[in-house]
This record gives structure tokens, C-alpha cells and sequence, in this order.
């Protein structure tokens, strides 16, 4: 989530300047952001297998969300059905190379990062690169 903040001098109380959020975004344009964009990642993925997309943490984890959407987009590059949900490792590198390579989207997660924070990543971290994917991929539609 983006936050602005802006300074400000409250003369009531003293001269040092102040940090105050700025009104222009909100909780709830964010989390109005984020439940558009989780709803646009479900309806790319409708009849895949092995997806429940409903949060940017455990929903990405194996890999399974990133190639659902990724093959969605170009679907000859591999081979969904072929994967498997327990190989980790090679689902999130197969998704992050074919955006890579098809839609110019550059990592900004990478797989090692991925494996280590395990079953829960990062949401601000997937999130991120969910709407960079989104970004790229949306020209293909």
C-alpha cells in the first residue's frame, strides 16, 4: 500500500514539523484495490486446478496461483496440467521466467525469497508483484 505523507506546521502546538497521512488514500481504497485485483486474478484462473485464490499470502505459495495466471495469458508455453502442487521451486520459477520472457515483467520476488518465507510470504511482497503482473499482462488480454 502507498502511503503519502506530508509535513505540516501545527502552530498550536510548536514548530517542528509533523508527519500526517495524507487523505487522498485511504484503508479502504487500498483494501478496494486489493480485493479488484484479487477478484481480476480469480477470474484469469476460473477452472484451473489446485487454485483458491482468496488472500496475497498462502493463496501464492506454491507456485500453483502464478502459473494459473501466467498460463492463462499464454498458454502454450507450458504445460498447467503437467504440474504438480508440491514442487514449489519449479512452479514459481516456471511463472516468474515465462512473465519474464512473454510479458517483459521483471522479478520483484525471487524464488529463493519465495521458498524461505514458506507457506505465508510476504502479502506486501506478493501484492506488489500481482499488480506488476497485472500491469504487464492486462495488454495481452
Amino acid at each position: 500500500m502507498c502511503v503519502f505523507l506530508y509535513l505540516f506546521r501545527d502552530k498550536n502546538v510548536d514548530s517542528r514539523p509533523k508527519l500526517r497521512r495524507s487523505q487522498s488514500f485511504n484503508t479502504s481504497s487500498a483494501s478496494g484495490i486489493k480485493q479488484l485485483l484479487l477478484d481480476w486474478c480469480r477470474s484469469k484462473t476460473i477452472g484451473y486446478q489446485h487454485i483458491d485464490i482468496h488472500n496475497f499470502s498462502s493463496s501464492w505459495s506454491d507456485g500453483m496461483a502464478f502459473c494459473a495466471l501466467v498460463h492463462s495469458f499464454f498458454p502454450n508455453e507450458f504445460d498447467y496440467n503437467k504440474l504438480n502442487p508440491a514442487h514449489h521451486k519449479h512452479n514459481l520459477d516456471l511463472a516468474f521466467t515465462t512473465a519474464e520472457e512473454k510479458a517483459d515483467c521483471i522479478r520483484l520476488i525471487e524464488v529463493d525469497d519465495m521458498m524461505a518465507m514458506g507457506a505465508n510470504p510476504d502479502p506486501m511482497c506478493v501484492f506488489t508483484y500481482v499488480q506488476s503482473l497485472y500491469n504487464h499482462l492486462k495488454r495481452f488480454e
